[in-house]
């Protein structure tokens, strides 16, 4: 009797076509970001390399944007200097880049108020959710900074943990 090999060929040829699948995580091989500057107001996110401006990006914020955030709840992006603290690959918003908010005055300020300051601010794509509300609604997230997802794989490719974020009123 002759060894079929069909299934296993089936099989390599298959893994190989998933392989190939589009990735969302993408290369970067230009300067280095050394700053980001969102701009609230302008709903504009700018990417500095020393003083150049290298990329920049419409944004929405969350769903109050004027004024900085205080408590958990308040729907509002916080505005200040932070830093990317981490990322999360597999965030329900496509991919995501951790802001350090709050830092020790944002907390010493929600806990003397008896609040809780809240947390979780990223910088993230749309995900499903955004995909439903963003193009109708500019606005709409938790407090955190929201770009497409295109936009979002370009930016966590970029920034390394680290950089400064500047959240400008």
């Amino acid at each position: 009797m002759r060894p079929s090999f069909r299934l296993p060929i089936a099989a390599m040829l298959l893994a190989l076509a998933a392989s190939c699948a589009p990735s969302k995580f993408k290369s970067y091989d230009g300067p280095p970001v050394t700053q980001i500057v969102v701009n609230k107001s302008a709903r504009q996110m700018l990417f500095f390399s020393g003083s150049s401006v290298i990329a920049a990006y419409d944004v929405g914020l969350g769903n109050e944007p004027v004024g900085h955030k205080q408590f958990s709840g308040d729907g509002k992006t916080p505005e200040g200097l932070y830093y990317i603290d981490r990322r999360n690959p597999d965030s329900k918003y496509h991919l995501s880049l951790g802001i350090s908010y709050p830092n020790p005055q944002d907390a010493g300020f929600a806990l003397a108020q008896g609040q809780d300051p809240g947390g979780d601010i990223f910088i993230h794509g749309w995900g499903p959710e955004g995909r439903a509300l963003a193009p109708h609604k500019r606005d709409w997230t938790a407090g955190c900074i929201a770009v497409n997802d295109d936009q979002i794989e370009d930016i966590y490719a970029m920034v390394r943990d680290g950089t400064p974020v500047l959240i400008t009123p």
